[in-house]
């Protein structure tokens, strides 16, 4: 009993931080009226429309000006108060979904309204975005930003897991207006959370020149091989594999012969596995060894990927979706850790920018190819080639994690991470590869 108290002490340590615990709060709530804003967005799509292309032209719409704009706001989320920022942020996302709320309702709504809605939603979320990233350190310190890391991570999925199952029985119940009604009375929950906080004033770096700023994060992140070598492997991934959830409407479908429910079960238990996955990671102490779980999470990921689209039964297609979300997030999280582990805190806004271009600000080039892709040769033969794709990646970056160790360790030590082994080599006890 005694053992378990600790391990669940251990699992929720930055929850300890009042400005973290009223974050956590507000976002949990935010985060499944997004979610089932996703689910639901994606059925009307393809109700209105029956094309994967266009599903994917939607996603491409709404992620695409994170690639664009996400140094944007990064360069911002260095210079000026970033609790200020999020709160404009999320309030410009909550009036967004009212619109699209009311188009639906309404019964007005066409394909290209949603397209040039998800649109206006990117753009609000490249600045806010690497803004919440680099928020964290400030909500939690150094000590429990791994952790926090972590837990937000676990957050973000215990609402894919809620979400879709609610969104599945209002879109089949009432249709998908009244989803996007409870996304945006959802925001309002983190915007007081974060009315509510006590932030001490940060010490903001002043900078002559904006360009030159903004240049100095592209360099660090070119320049220093662990972290450029994490994002290579993110972005690449992000093209060829995460794209999986825009063909999701086909399957649930097409494939498995379901309805809005079937969709809403898949991604739900992509959310559990997700979640089961960054409660693992919450667990940890050190970054030891991330680099090593990152390899693995990615290839599982892909093979993962591959025996989904060989099936057609929905209970073992269900199944999959369980390690699906679990390496998936585990790649995800473990990188998110591993990089604001080694970035100082002058760069930690526009690094995480750049890890927002690679985890968000691809996939829609991928969604976009994928949507295509499924058109013609299906959407089965589209999943497996992202699958086999993400394995081979995962190859390529665990031959080269011996190579990254000494600098690795050297930028641990520079920051002083105090995540009991953290100083020490993240890639220590990796076999040298001829």
């Amino acid at each position: 009993m005694l053992a378990s108290r600790s391990r669940f002490k251990d699992v929720t340590r930055s929850l300890k931080h009042r400005n973290f615990k009223l974050f956590f709060s507000g976002q949990l709530i935010s985060l499944i009226g997004t979610w089932m804003d996703t689910v639901a967005e994606a059925w009307l799509v393809y109700r209105l429309t029956g094309s994967s292309l266009l599903l994917g032209t939607v996603a491409f719409a709404a992620q695409f000006p994170v690639f664009l704009l996400a140094p944007l706001g990064g360069l911002i989320a260095d210079r000026l108060s970033r609790r200020k920022i999020i709160i404009v942020t999320q309030a410009s996302m909550m009036v967004l979904a009212f619109i699209l709320a009311f188009l639906t309702l309404s019964r007005r709504v066409t394909v290209n309204e949603v397209i040039l809605l998800a649109t206006l939603m990117g753009i609000v979320n490249a600045v806010d975005l690497p803004t919440r990233q680099s928020f964290l350190v400030e909500m939690v310190g150094r000590e429990d930003l791994m952790n926090a890391i972590a837990l937000n991570s676990s957050m973000f999925n215990g609402a894919r897991i809620i979400g879709p199952a609610i969104a599945g029985i209002l879109v089949a119940s009432f249709g998908e207006g009244w989803c996007f009604f409870a996304n945006a009375v959802s925001y309002i929950a983190v915007i007081a959370g974060l009315i509510m906080m006590r932030i001490p004033p940060r010490v903001i770096e002043r900078h002559p020149s904006a360009i030159a700023h903004l240049l100095e994060g592209f360099r660090f992140a070119r320049d220093t091989a662990p972290i450029r070598a994490v994002l290579l492997l993110l972005g690449g991934v992000s093209i060829v594999a995460l794209p999986y959830s825009v063909l999701m409407p086909v399957f649930a479908a097409g494939i498995l012969h379901g309805n809005s429910r079937t969709l809403g079960i898949l991604m739900g238990a992509t959310g559990v596995g997700a979640l089961i996955g960054t409660l693992r990671l919450a667990s940890r102490t050190e970054v030891k060894g991330l680099g090593t779980t990152i390899a693995i999470a990615c290839g599982s990921f892909g093979a993962c990927l591959i025996l989904f689209s060989l099936s057609r039964w929905v209970v073992l297609s269900t199944l999959l979706m369980l390690p699906i979300g679990f390496a998936m997030m585990t790649q995800m999280a473990s990188s998110n850790t591993l990089i604001q582990a080694m970035v100082p805190d002058r760069l930690r806004g526009r690094t995480m920018a750049i890890y927002a271009m690679m985890l968000m600000g691809v996939t829609p080039l991928g969604s976009l190819i994928a949507g295509a892709m499924a058109d013609r040769v299906g959407a089965p033969l589209t999943l497996a080639l992202g699958g086999a794709c993400a394995v081979a990646g995962a190859i390529a970056f665990w031959r080269n994690l011996p190579k990254i160790r000494a600098e690795a360790r050297e930028l641990l030590n520079a920051q002083g991470i105090a995540f009991g082994e953290s100083a020490q080599d993240v890639t220590e006890e990796i076999p040298t590869v001829q």
